[in-house]
C-alpha cells in the first residue's frame, strides 16, 4: 500500500478561482487548474505513484530529528511550512495572489519562497506533474537552468526558480538541492497556462516577495469587512478566508469543497466529488455571510443563483438542479477513475457527480430563502423567476425525492424535503405582500398550510415522540436541526424538545453527529461512514436556541478540537477522531459560522436577560433589513 498523509494534514491556498492542497511536509498533492473542476496536475493525495505532486521541503534525512509546524500567516490565505532542522530553521511559504474579477483567467501562478531565520538548512524541490488526473503524458523542454516547461494536453505547466535553485532533468520531471544560510531566501513559481502560450516572465526574489506582499494586504483588506466581533474570532475569520477561498470569483458561485474522492471511508465507496456548486450549501450561505458583513459576496451568489431559475436557465423539466458547475454548466457526468488507486486504496475514484440528476426538492426552500434575505427582492425580473418557480412547485411538491442526504436507495417522502418546501412558501408569500408583488399568494398559502399539516400529521412519530426522517420510518434524520432555525418550531416548542432529545440519545456520540443510522435506514451504499461536521454544528446552534448553553458550550469547544493544525474541517470525523470526507468543506464551515454566532447571541441574551417581546423564537430574517446594504440588482 502507498503511502498517504492524513487528509487533514493539509492547508489550502488558491486564488479564488482555483485552489492547492499542501500537506505539512511541504507537498502539494492536489491542484486542478485553471478551475477548480478542471483535471488535475498534482493528484497524489488519490494515487501516490500516479497522481503527481511537487514537493519542497528541508532536505534531512529520516531520524535526524526535523520537527515539523504549519500555520497560516494570521488573518491570510499564505501557508507558513517550518522546517526545525539540526542544523537551523527554515520554512516555506506558499500563497496564490488572489485574481477577483469577473473575467475567468487561463493563467493561474502558485509561488513557493524558501528562506531561512536561523543557521543553514539545506532544501530539495521534486516537479512530477501528472495530466489530466494521471491519465496524459507529458514532455519537458528547458529554457535554462532556471526555467522549465511541462507541456501536456492543452495545458502547459511552467516551472521557473530565481537564482541560487539549479533545475535537473529527471526523466519527463524536476528535481533540485540547494542550500540557504540565515536570511537567505529563494523561489520557486509554477504557472499553469493554455498550451502553446508564451512563458510568464521570470521570477525575481524581490518580485515574489512583493506577491507575497501583495497576497497579504488583499486577504487584510478583505477581512476588514468581517462585523463578527464575538468570542470566537480567530476560527471564524478562519473558516471565512475558507469560504472565500472555495467560491469562484468571475460568477460568485462556492464550491462543496476543493477536492474529489477522499473517502468518507477509508477503503470504501463512498468517493464523491464535490467541486460543484450546490443550491442548498450555496443558499445557506447567504444569510452567513451577510451577518458576517460579506454582503458582495452574498449578492455574487444570489445573482447567479437568479440565472439558474430564469426560464432560460432550466436545463431539465425541473427549474432547478441540485448542483451546478462553476459557471452554471449543468452537466456533471460521473465517471469512475479506474487508473487512481484512490486515497489508501478507497475506489472508486469519481470525477463528476450523477447526483446532479437526482430529484432534491428541499433546495427549493433555501433557494427562496437566499433570494429574499435582506429585505430585498430585486428587479421585476428576479420576482418573475421566483414567482413561476414557486408557481412550479405548487403543481410537484406532494411527491417522493432522493433527499438531502443524496442516497442512492430509492425516493421517500423525506420530512426535510417538506420543511423546505413550507420555507419556499413561506419566504414566497412575505415577501409578494411585503414588495406588493403579483402572485397568485392564496393557492401558495393553501399549499404552505397544507404543507405544515402533512408534517405535523405524517412526519411526526407518535411513539418515538420526534420528527422523523420519511413518513414511512422511524428513523430519525440530523438535517431536521434545522427546523427551529428556518422557523417552522419555536426552539421550546415541546415536540422540538422531544425530537431534541430523540437525536441526542440516538445520533448524537460525545458532541459528534451522525446525519441518520444507515443500517436502520439503507441507503443503497455499501459501508459506513463517521459523524457529519455539518450536523455536529447544527447541533450546537440548536441547543443554544432551545436554551441548553452550557451543553452547547461544551459541544461546540470539544468541535474545535476536531478542526487540522490550521483551523480547517473536512466532511466527518472518523471512529478515532480523524478526518474524513472532501478537505475542506465549505458546508462545514458555514455551520462553524452560524454555531458561534448563534451562541454568542444567546450567550448575551442569557447575560442581560430577555428582552421585551423575546419569546425565545429566532427572528425569520429577511424581510426588514435596511435596502441600503442590499444592491437592487441581486435578483434582477
Amino acid at each position: 500500500m502507498n503511502r498517504y498523509p492524513p487528509i487533514a494534514d493539509h492547508g489550502m491556498v488558491g486564488d479564488l478561482q482555483t485552489a492547492a492542497l499542501v500537506s505539512s511536509g511541504g507537498t502539494i498533492d492536489w491542484w486542478c487548474t485553471p478551475r477548480f473542476d478542471s483535471p488535475s496536475v498534482f493528484a497524489s493525495l488519490l494515487d501516490s505513484e500516479r497522481g503527481g505532486h511537487c514537493r519542497l521541503a528541508a532536505d534531512v534525512p529520516d531520524g535526524e530529528g526535523m520537527a515539523v509546524r504549519q500555520l497560516y500567516l494570521s488573518d491570510t490565505a499564505i501557508l507558513i511550512t517550518r522546517f526545525m532542522a539540526p542544523g537551523g530553521v527554515g520554512e516555506v511559504a506558499d500563497f496564490m495572489v488572489p485574481i477577483d474579477s469577473s473575467a475567468p483567467a487561463d493563467g493561474h501562478t502558485l509561488v513557493r519562497i524558501a528562506r531561512v531565520v536561523r543557521g543553514s538548512v539545506p532544501f530539495a524541490l521534486a516537479c512530477r506533474p501528472r495530466f489530466d488526473y494521471g491519465r496524459a503524458t507529458h514532455t519537458l523542454s528547458a529554457t535554462d537552468d532556471h526555467s522549465v516547461l511541462f507541456h501536456g494536453p492543452g495545458r502547459d505547466l511552467h516551472l521557473q526558480s530565481t537564482a541560487g535553485v539549479t533545475l535537473r532533468p529527471d526523466g519527463d520531471d524536476i528535481t533540485a538541492r540547494f542550500t540557504l544560510s540565515a536570511g537567505q531566501a529563494a523561489a520557486v513559481v509554477l504557472t499553469s497556462t493554455a498550451a502553446g502560450e508564451p512563458a510568464p516572465p521570470h521570477p525575481t526574489l524581490e518580485g515574489s516577495v512583493d506577491a507575497f506582499e501583495t497576497c497579504r494586504a488583499f486577504w487584510l483588506s478583505w477581512l476588514r469587512s468581517c462585523t463578527y466581533r464575538g468570542r470566537w474570532q480567530d476560527i471564524v475569520n478562519r473558516s471565512a478566508i475558507t469560504l472565500k477561498l472555495l467560491t469562484y470569483a468571475p460568477t460568485g458561485a462556492p464550491i462543496a469543497a476543493a477536492t474529489m474522492g477522499l473517502p468518507e471511508q477509508t477503503g470504501g465507496e463512498r468517493n464523491w466529488d464535490y467541486r460543484y456548486t450546490w443550491i442548498r450549501d450555496a443558499s445557506l450561505s447567504v444569510r452567513a455571510l451577510i451577518d458576517l458583513g460579506f454582503k458582495e459576496e452574498a449578492h455574487a451568489f444570489r445573482r447567479w443563483l437568479r440565472d439558474r431559475i430564469s426560464p432560460e436557465g432550466f436545463s431539465s423539466a425541473d427549474p432547478l438542479q441540485i448542483m451546478y458547475r462553476v459557471d452554471g454548466d449543468p452537466h456533471l457526468v460521473e465517471e469512475p477513475l479506474d487508473h487512481l488507486e484512490g486515497y489508501q486504496g478507497s475506489r472508486p475514484v469519481r470525477a463528476g457527480n450523477a447526483a446532479s440528476g437526482q430529484l432534491q426538492l428541499d433546495i427549493y426552500g433555501e433557494a427562496s430563502d437566499a433570494l429574499i434575505v435582506g429585505g430585498d427582492i430585486g428587479a421585476i425580473r428576479g420576482w418573475k423567476a421566483l414567482s413561476d418557480v414557486l408557481d412550479w412547485l405548487a403543481d410537484n411538491w406532494d411527491q417522493p425525492d432522493e433527499g438531502i442526504w443524496e442516497t442512492r436507495g430509492g425516493r421517500q417522502n423525506f420530512t426535510y424535503s417538506r420543511l423546505m418546501t413550507w420555507v419556499a412558501f413561506d419566504r414566497g408569500i412575505r415577501a409578494a405582500h411585503e414588495f406588493s408583488r403579483p402572485a397568485d399568494v392564496a393557492r401558495w398559502t393553501d399549499v404552505r398550510d397544507t404543507v405544515f399539516r402533512q408534517i405535523i400529521e405524517r412526519g411526526w412519530h407518535h411513539k418515538r415522540q420526534a420528527f422523523v426522517q420519511h413518513y414511512d420510518t422511524d428513523v430519525l434524520d440530523a438535517s431536521l436541526l434545522l427546523m427551529p432555525k428556518v422557523g417552522f418550531v419555536s426552539p421550546h416548542d415541546p415536540d422540538w424538545i422531544s425530537t431534541l432529545d430523540a437525536m441526542e440519545e440516538e445520533l448524537v456520540s460525545d458532541s459528534l453527529v451522525y446525519r441518520y443510522d444507515p443500517k436502520a435506514s439503507p441507503d443503497g451504499l455499501r459501508g459506513s461512514e463517521g459523524t457529519f461536521n455539518l450536523c455536529s454544528f447544527f447541533y450546537v446552534e440548536a441547543l443554544a436556541r432551545s436554551g441548553r448553553l452550557t451543553q452547547a458550550r461544551h459541544a461546540f469547544d470539544k468541535m474545535l478540537t476536531y478542526a487540522n493544525h490550521v483551523g480547517l474541517f473536512a466532511e466527518e470525523i472518523g471512529p478515532s477522531g480523524e478526518q474524513l470526507g472532501n478537505f475542506p468543506q465549505a458546508f462545514t464551515h458555514l455551520a462553524l459560522v452560524t454555531a458561534a454566532m448563534a451562541l454568542d447571541e444567546e450567550m448575551q441574551k442569557a447575560a442581560t436577560g430577555p428582552q421585551h417581546g423575546d419569546h425565545g423564537h429566532p427572528p425569520v430574517r429577511g424581510l426588514k433589513e435596511p435596502a441600503k446594504d442590499t444592491p437592487g440588482d441581486a435578483m434582477g
